[in-house]
């Protein structure tokens, strides 16, 4: 009977798991995690998670596991992997044959430079255990510093001043969320913030984190000092290529794979945030995506793979962040766009079309309250898969409909 392995109990790693199940794999799976808990959803560990939710947000109830014949082991790491032998030895002595594997092992915070490593002042945010440390911390007559003005650092500070949480958020680069987020977004955020209390400032490197006297401590270029009851490093994440990169398999910026998720050894896929692959809709880039949709795409797609279904990657990149009322939508990578136009959808809310040199949509990035831009980001969304070259005054008339324009 054919097994499959999957190193990676989190959001892909699952979803292959059961997806497996769905295309009519009948062979074992056993789904390997290093948490405790069942695989969980990681987007609300910012926003629920420190409001209060007691437990994850379980991808699957964990008699679903069972009632798919699916072995979940928790608790436990993959040590070693042997892709001549097509085994995978595992933290507890044992070792795993497997006749496909998928390697879904996420991304890991990363840390900042020479900070103690242990200190219960200097957290990350990447796992529901450091949800629950985080929100012990944030209340009223509290102070937290963010180090880092990416998605996470600005979702933690907007959930830490609804809980009455003093905020001071600082960035190296002149503006928050420079890698992604057009300017008129990103000012827009940084306003919203500011409105609410947060002590926002831009363009200001640190010298030094430590921890003294029951502090988090930050010393600025400037010789200024900054203390906090909790410091979050919020500086990004780094695929988890260890096991892969000692196994042999190529790395480029993660696990590099195919087009088919098939990484440079045979029968070994990677999937999710710690593989990079190329995408056709850009001309064959090679790009690595961290995001709730993707972990979702490719592990459907990996499993379907595995079973033999030699489909392509062809998904069109989406991200979202929530921060206070306001949820930010983006479809597709902008790199390369030269024209920018804005339409006005009322409220507030708007979106930016990225055009490359041709015309031909490449992104669009929505901001507004509640779901004011979703159907527009998901009509833009087809038109960039469809490679469309739409008319510029047509994407800005807002009482022109974009799906008029993608049965164009």
């Amino acid at each position: 009977m054919a097994h499959f392995v999957i190193i990676g109990a989190g959001e892909c790693g699952a979803r292959a798991a059961f997806a497996l199940r769905e295309k009519g794999f009948d062979g074992k799976i056993t789904l390997v995690g290093s948490e405790m808990h069942p695989p969980y959803e990681r987007p609300p560990l910012s926003k629920a998670g420190l409001l209060g939710a007691i437990d994850p947000k379980f991808v699957a109830a964990q008699e679903a596991y069972a009632a798919s014949n699916i072995r979940l082991l928790t608790g436990l790491t993959a040590t070693g992997l042997d892709a001549a032998a097509h085994t995978v030895a595992l933290s507890d002595g044992s070792r795993l044959s497997y006749d496909r594997l998928l390697l879904a092992t996420g991304a890991s915070a990363r840390s900042f430079p020479n900070a103690p490593s242990d200190s219960s002042h200097i957290r990350s945010l990447r796992t529901h255990h450091d949800a629950a440390t985080l929100r012990a911390m944030l209340q009223p007559g509290k102070r937290l510093a963010v180090i880092g003005g990416g998605f996470i650092g600005l979702e933690v500070a907007a959930t830490a001043r609804r809980l009455g949480t003093d905020v001071v958020l600082i960035e190296g680069l002149e503006r928050v969320l420079k890698r992604g987020v057009p300017e008129d977004i990103a000012h827009l955020i940084a306003e919203r913030h500011r409105a609410e209390g947060v002590d926002l400032r831009c363009g200001v490197s640190i010298e030094a984190l430590s921890e003294q006297d029951g502090k988090a401590v930050i010393r600025l270029s400037s010789d200024e000092t900054i203390e906090a009851d909790l410091a979050l490093v919020g500086i990004g994440a780094r695929p988890n290529v260890e096991l892969a990169e000692a196994a042999g398999l190529a790395i480029d910026n993660g696990i590099a794979v195919d087009d088919r998720l098939l990484s440079s050894a045979p029968d070994i896929f990677a999937a999710g945030d710690c593989c990079s692959f190329p995408l056709d809709i850009y001309d064959g880039r090679r790009v690595r995506l961290e995001s709730w949709r993707n972990a979702q795409d490719q592990g459907t797609l990996a499993a379907a793979n595995m079973l033999g279904a030699d489909e392509a990657v062809s998904a069109v990149p989406w991200f979202w962040s929530d921060q206070y009322d306001m949820v930010l939508q983006i479809a597709g990578l902008a790199d390369g766009a030269i024209t920018h136009l804005r339409r006005d959808l009322g409220e507030g809310a708007f979106i930016l079309f990225h055009l490359d040199a041709e015309g031909r949509l490449l992104a669009a990035s929505g901001i507004g309250p509640g779901n004011t831009v979703a159907r527009d980001i998901r009509l833009a969304e087809m038109l960039i898969a469809a490679r469309a070259h739409p008319d510029p005054a047509a994407l800005t008339a807002s009482n022109i409909k974009l799906k008029t324009l993608l049965a164009a």
